[in-house]
């Protein structure tokens, strides 16, 4: 069983938990997943299924999508409603109009510190396993793009937000980082992600939906890569890909998918004149 299921996560189980319980009701060994949700998240999560998950590392950065609520004036250890309080401000006087002033700071690209509690190594530790310890590990900031960040709702203290962002921002850090602007602190109150690339959550299914419509909602593994160029094979350079062997192809450079007819062989990579096969699942 090979290709790409969209599963809606509900709030509680962590995404590994969701993975799982797929594995065991359809009885696949092999499933990745593009992009980890919190255990208190919920949303869109992309499940790639047998040869479909090596796939995965060729996905293109895709944009994702969300909806998500920040508490203002509560700051936590988690950055989210789930963690430690560790700091109270009062925010009663924050108005709807100063969190609006404050959005134009995180739009565009921004250096944004993880969270304590992310799986972001630092020496080769994850910093939730350090932090569980006790212990401080601080990650270097990175760049992240914020495409669009509107607020869609107030409801004092708490502001909804919708965001377009890059792939690897953490919307834990920005509710923190904007609390922190604000002067009263805040953290994730709730969140849900709507749209990953080409993806929505409308078309997803629940985790627990019966093996047989969770085997017809699953789609074909080239899905996840319409954003690469492709190229259609005659049969002789198909053979040579199928069997991991550069071919003679004038294209620009980088990756591809790779078809002959309309069976979809893989991923190549072009260096202008040449072809690599860099993963085969054509069957």
């Amino acid at each position: 069983m090979d290709g790409i299921l969209l599963i809606d996560k509900p709030a509680g189980p962590t995404s590994h938990d969701v993975v799982a319980r797929v594995r065991s009701a359809l009885g696949q060994r092999r499933i990745g997943h593009a992009g980890t949700l919190d255990p208190g998240a919920t949303g869109l999560l992309v499940l790639a299924l047998g040869r479909a998950a090596g796939l995965l590392a060729y996905q293109p950065n895709q944009e994702k999508e969300y909806r998500f609520a920040v508490r203002f004036g509560r700051a936590t250890d988690t950055d989210d409603s789930a963690g430690k309080v560790l700091r109270e401000t009062d925010a009663s006087r924050l108005t709807r109009k100063d969190v609006e002033r404050q959005l134009g700071a995180f739009r565009g690209t921004l250096r944004q510190v993880p969270p304590r509690y992310s799986a972001v190594r630092v020496g080769g530790r994850r910093l939730h396993e350090a932090a569980r310890r006790g212990e401080i590990l601080m990650a270097a900031p990175r760049a992240v793009r914020v495409l669009r960040l509107e607020l869609t709702g107030w409801t004092p203290p708490v502001a909804e937000f919708e965001i377009l962002c890059s792939k690897g921002t953490y919307l834990r850090a920005l509710a923190r980082d904007l609390g922190e602007a604000l002067g009263v602190g805040g953290s994730v109150e709730w969140l849900r992600r709507t749209a990953a690339g080409p993806f929505r959550v409308e078309d997803a299914a629940s985790p627990d939906f019966p093996p047989p419509d969770l085997c017809r909602r699953l789609l074909a593994p080239d899905v996840m890569l319409l954003d690469l160029p492709e190229i259609r094979l005659a049969p002789s350079d198909a053979d040579a890909f199928g069997q991991g062997r550069p071919f003679p192809r004038a294209h620009p450079p980088g990756l591809l998918r790779v078809y002959e007819d309309s069976r979809f062989l893989g991923v190549g990579e072009s260096d202008g004149r040449t072809v690599r096969p860099r993963r085969v699942v054509g069957s």
